[in-house]
């Protein structure tokens, strides 16, 4: 057995990781054809390397089938229930930073904090008959969140697709999504809520808790977060 090492499987990320691991003197490559997912590791033995979408991560990570993922924060949090009860946060690696916001119509003048929205939405509700929709596809962060921030009259609706778009095709009167720039929340007349984020995300590393581990598998980790300096 070797101690498995999920990584995202394409993009920037992928590489971002590469590049981060392979400054500490682990170099981690693809191997074979871009529709194959097989990976090498050299510079540390003992480890494998298992190439996922970064949505899968929190999954094999939770489910011990990997013992170690690079994975955003975000998707961690809101994939898994107590998810720190299912993985260790060993670094934050310094890219892939995204804010998980809450963003209104710019029109909506009147509306800048979270007391302001609750406001908006029951006179949403009072006005239509229905609740205020929310677009999102973080749901478990986006209602803590909005509960402790004391907003009650609103929906979620689920959002595979582009969420910014959500509000200009009338399918949701509010969104709640990922953005580093917020450029594309400008270019569909959107404004972020001022207002601390839902989260802030980036790329991390994190140790499964649930992982089965042989006595080499501790030592293949011991060696690696060594190298790492984690």
């Amino acid at each position: 057995m070797t101690l498995k090492l999920g990584v995202p499987s394409k993009g920037r990320l992928m590489e971002k990781t590469f590049d981060w691991f392979g400054a500490r003197g682990v170099t981690l490559s693809r191997t074979g054809s871009d529709r194959e997912y097989a990976g090498a590791v050299a510079g540390v033995g003992g480890v494998s390397l298992v190439l996922l979408s970064a949505g899968e991560i929190p999954r094999e990570l939770a489910a011990g089938r990997i013992h170690l993922g690079v994975t955003g924060t975000d998707l961690i949090r809101e994939k898994l229930v107590q998810w720190d009860q299912k993985v260790e946060q060993l670094a934050e690696l310094g890219f892939g930073q995204a804010d998980l916001i809450v963003a209104v119509p710019a029109a909506w003048v009147d509306v800048d904090t979270l007391d302001d929205l609750d406001g908006a939405a029951a006179a949403f509700r009072a006005r239509h008959g229905f609740r205020m929709r929310i677009a999102t596809k973080y749901h478990r962060l986006v209602r803590d969140y909005l509960r402790m921030g004391g907003v009650a009259d609103y929906q979620l609706v689920d959002s595979q697709g582009a969420t910014e778009g959500t509000v200009k095709n009338l399918t949701a009167e509010a969104i709640a999504d990922i953005t580093s720039t917020g450029e594309t929340l400008r270019a569909n007349h959107l404004k972020v809520l001022a207002e601390e984020p839902v989260l802030r995300s980036q790329a991390t590393l994190f140790r499964s808790r649930t992982a089965k581990m042989t006595e080499a598998d501790r030592e293949a980790l011991r060696m690696l977060t060594e190298m790492l300096g984690v």
